[in-house]
């Protein structure tokens, strides 16, 4: 069927109900007879299945391991503690499509190319999936993809693929089932991309092992949770972060964001209508957005719950590699901003948690402290999988780390984001992180000497960053040695100053991103 002609199909919206009837009927199973007589035939295939669920914009605290005090996620902490939870994950850029790749590939954005929101994942790139479908497995992907704005067909290493164009919406959204049909949807996002897991989960393949990645909406702004959700934190006071008013030793970069899309008194993703706003009683425009913020969340719990049940009812969730994770963190009022993209704290740290018994038994969970990268996902899910590795990546199988230990493990790692136009509130960021230094500067983007100061945290007796020591004398040595280690992993992952390749920092602008692409 061509392009045009997929255009022209009735798009009348569809309830959940008539959605998993159609769902069924659409499938084309095979029949449970022959089903049977294959399965009898040959040895069952215990290669473990993969749910990998990936969330939009949660932060790692947006759970109940990482330390959320407000928001209960009993289902997704009930996957650590029964498994791993890895304590340091961190994104290698901070922006969704660019860290979606980095996951699907195991490099960094300069090396798969998608480096913004609006770049589609390489069709001759290779990934995670594609190695698991050509080794047999069946593979499918449910819910946001988000390379590929305009883009809604099928992509390579998927049997069966549902998606939407764009960021889809949390109530209603067309999806078009795998090149076949488009339908709208009616319901709550994160329910309706359950039902259809749920609905492929349901399907006959012979015994064969699969791939499950689900991409959820939430929590990505604008933040609206489902009716039952929406007042669920309405007797929590939320102030802005202490660090918003810190900003003496900060970039004046940062304090040129405040009144931005991207700063704590502009319009806070659509929960505040007059804006720009420092008073101080317009802090309830952020308790709202927090609010909504966590509420999404709440359902996202609710759908892991129901997939946990289901893998146990069907007798496979102990052999099957159970992930869940976010491409990137986000700020929420820390030093004065919202949104991610920069190398602070909230904005690269990432909830990571897997259940697998073939790593860590259900009764001896573990946490993992070492710093572990979105690079690291690819690597990983193919060694447990036995499955043959990607070559010439750049992240490395966290397994001996989690089974052994692992005294080679990375000591640090650099993080890169450049400067959008389409977003023009972040400089062009380059930075490195030990396990106990951070130093970031912001290139111009011509080779001219930077034009921003630069940033230096002691993040072992500082996590929040409220003390910028860039300026300290004292701290020069440090300063030397992490430039250093900066070019020497830069140039590790292919990157130098003649090759680093990015956009000219125009500065931080007031007007707000054009509103389809928000």
């Amino acid at each position: 069927m061509q392009q045009h002609e997929r255009q022209e199909l009735d798009c009348t919206p569809l309830s959940r109900r008539s959605f998993m009837r159609g769902s069924l009927a659409f499938g084309a199973a095979p029949s449970l007879l022959a089903a049977g007589a294959t399965a009898r035939a040959r040895r069952r295939d215990r290669r473990p299945n993969v749910l990998f669920i990936l969330t939009d914009d949660q932060r790692s605290d947006a759970i109940g391991l990482g330390g959320s005090r407000r928001l209960k996620t009993p289902h997704i902490d009930r996957l650590g503690r029964e498994g791993i939870h890895f304590k340091n994950t961190f994104c290698t850029t901070s922006l969704c499509s660019p860290s979606r790749a980095t996951i699907l590939s195991g490099l960094y954005a300069h090396a798969h190319g998608v480096v913004n929101n609006f770049t589609e994942y390489p069709t001759d790139l290779q990934s995670f999936p594609l190695v698991l479908q050509s080794q047999g497995y069946d593979t499918a992907y449910v819910g946001k993809w988000h390379m590929g704005e305009e883009n809604d067909e099928p992509r390579p290493g998927f049997n069966w693929f549902v998606t939407h164009k764009g960021q889809g919406k949390y109530f209603d959204t067309e999806f078009n089932f795998n090149g076949r049909r488009r339908e709208v949807v009616e319901g709550y996002y994160t329910h309706v991309v359950t039902d259809m897991a749920e609905e492929w989960l349901s399907r006959s393949r012979d015994d064969k092992p699969w791939l499950l990645m689900i991409g959820h909406k939430a929590p990505h702004s604008f933040y609206y949770p489902e009716p039952k959700y929406e007042h669920a934190f309405d007797d929590v006071r939320i102030p802005y972060p202490e660090t918003a008013f810190m900003l003496d030793d900060k970039p004046a970069w940062i304090k040129d964001r405040l009144r931005t899309w991207h700063g704590i008194y502009g319009p806070l993703f659509d929960w505040r209508k007059e804006f720009p706003d420092d008073r101080p009683e317009a802090v309830k425009d952020f308790e709202a957005m927090t609010r909504a913020y966590w509420g999404t969340l709440i359902s996202v719990d609710d759908s892991v719950g129901r997939l946990y049940r289901l893998l146990e009812e069907r007798g496979e969730l102990d052999n099957t590699v159970f992930v869940f994770m976010s491409d990137n963190g986000i700020l929420n009022g820390e030093h004065g901003m919202v949104d991610k993209r920069t190398m602070h704290e909230p904005s690269i740290r990432v909830p990571l948690v897997v259940r697998y018994p073939g790593l860590t038994p259900p009764e001896k969970p573990k946490v993992i402290e070492e710093q572990v990268l979105t690079t690291d996902m690819a690597p990983s899910i193919l060694e447990l999988c036995g499955a043959p590795p990607l070559k010439d990546i750049h992240g490395r199988s966290w397994v001996r780390l989690v089974q052994r230990g692992d005294r080679g493990w990375r000591k640090s790692w650099f993080y890169h984001y450049n400067y959008e136009k389409q977003f023009p509130y972040t400089p062009n960021v380059r930075g490195v992180r030990t396990d106990t230094w951070k130093y970031v500067h912001y290139p111009h983007g011509d080779g001219s000497p930077d034009r921003h100061m630069a940033e230096l945290y002691n993040i072992e007796f500082d996590p929040e960053e409220r003390y910028n020591l860039i300026g300290n004398p004292k701290y020069a040595g440090v300063v030397k040695e992490l430039k250093a280690e900066l070019a020497r992993t830069m140039k590790q992952a292919g990157l130098t100053q003649a090759t680093d390749k990015m956009p000219l920092d125009e500065g931080i602008k007031s007007e707000l991103p054009e509103e389809s692409i928000r």
